[in-house]
């Protein structure tokens, strides 16, 4: 049992905002010209405040969350600030709704800022807070090499996200036309940054079983270090063919629904690797639960988004693999996240250490 401060909550604040990414992120699904976040501040009796962000992927998202997250306010105001009481009471709320889709992200996104709202009140790290060190974490760069026509320009690009921060690994999005064209990305990629970076690939569930076999087969002679949701995310019998077949160990995650969503996986897909989604699987309440299943499993586990929350929550998970970075929040952040020889590193401020630049969040609002 952790020990955790005494709060009491006041309010629930949401800002929707909209920034313009310093790489377009170019998927199968579409490419990502302006990134639309949800800012969240949990405020509590005693003058601490927590924060967080949601990914909302569509902008028409926003005011849909914003409004759950009135409910949500409506049904933890003056109550104490204590996650696993007010995430089963407000899943007992939203019950009939069902707390999958916004409903799931918005209680995450409360969920996530009201750890941090007590880890600040204990004057610790939000890592600290939850048994671990603050430590360096590996980190691949994930801000841009989407789908692009131009090969020189991909490779280029793939060399200038290894600079940021000194990375040795980076992500590669892939779902072209025919084969042929996902393996010219790839070698054109890997010429330029060498047979020692670790690259992986993200299909963003783009190809059918079949056409992630034959398209797996060959990239499993092109040193990739992971193939990520080649197929359907729920297709778990389609999974766990892949990971008998192929050698190129088999990605999933980003798209589990709280912890029995994983726990699912993990018993029918049987992937190699294991990446929750703060916002998806539940926030830090659904993180932890997650981790445990994971080391259970003995699955090596990474993050999808949100570095700055999730460097903190992979210090805390046994079985830590790699944070994926996206720097998508550095312009709203008094402190962004640092990138060092390829490591997140951790700050010891109080909390996730996110403090909102409030001059940026004007300038990015919308209404």
């Amino acid at each position: 049992m952790l020990d955790l401060p005494a709060l009491t909550i006041r309010s629930v604040r949401a800002t929707a905002v909209e920034i313009e990414p310093n790489f377009i992120l170019g998927t199968t699904m579409g490419a990502f010209r302006r990134v639309p976040l949800l800012l969240i501040d949990v405020i509590t009796e005693e003058g601490v405040t927590g924060r967080s962000y949601l990914f909302c992927y569509l902008s028409a998202a926003a005011p849909a969350i914003v409004s759950l997250l009135r409910e949500v306010e409506r049904v933890v105001a003056s109550a104490a600030a204590d996650p696993a009481t007010l995430w089963s009471k407000l899943a007992r709320r939203f019950t009939l709704i069902g707390v999958q889709g916004v409903v799931r992200m918005a209680l995450a996104g409360f969920d996530t800022a009201l750890w941090d709202a007590l880890a600040i009140a204990a004057k610790q790290p939000l890592c600290r807070l939850l048994g671990a060190e603050p430590r360096p974490i590996p980190a691949y760069n994930s801000c841009g090499l989407g789908l692009m026509d131009d090969l020189g320009a991909l490779a280029a690009e793939a060399e200038a996200l290894l600079a940021v921060g000194n990375f040795h690994a980076v992500k590669l999005r892939l779902g072209y036309s025919t084969l042929a064209q996902d393996i010219a990305a790839v070698q054109a990629v890997r010429k330029r940054i060498g047979d020692d970076v670790t690259l992986m690939v993200d299909y963003n569930q783009a190809l059918s079983s079949e056409e992630a076999l034959a398209r797996g087969r060959a990239l499993d002679r092109e040193n990739i270090f992971w193939l990520e949701e080649p197929i359907r995310h729920d297709d778990y019998a389609g999974c766990a063919r892949l990971v008998r077949e192929l050698k190129t160990p088999i990605q999933i995650g980003e798209n589990f629904s709280l912890p029995f969503g994983m726990q699912a996986a993990l018993e029918q897909a049987k992937p190699h690797y294991v990446m929750p989604d703060l916002e998806r699987i539940g926030g830090v309440s659904g993180w932890r639960e997650a981790a445990t299943l994971a080391a259970v499993n003995r699955v090596p586990m990474s993050s999808h988004l949100f570095p700055e929350v999730s460097a903190h929550l992979l210090a805390a998970t046994p079985t830590c693999h790699f944070l994926e970075y996206v720097d998508w929040a550095d312009a709203l952040v008094q402190a962004p996240l640092k990138i060092v020889d390829g490591h997140a590193v951790i700050p010891e401020r109080p909390g996730n250490g996110m403090m909102w630049d409030e001059d940026a969040v004007a300038r990015y609002r919308v209404d």
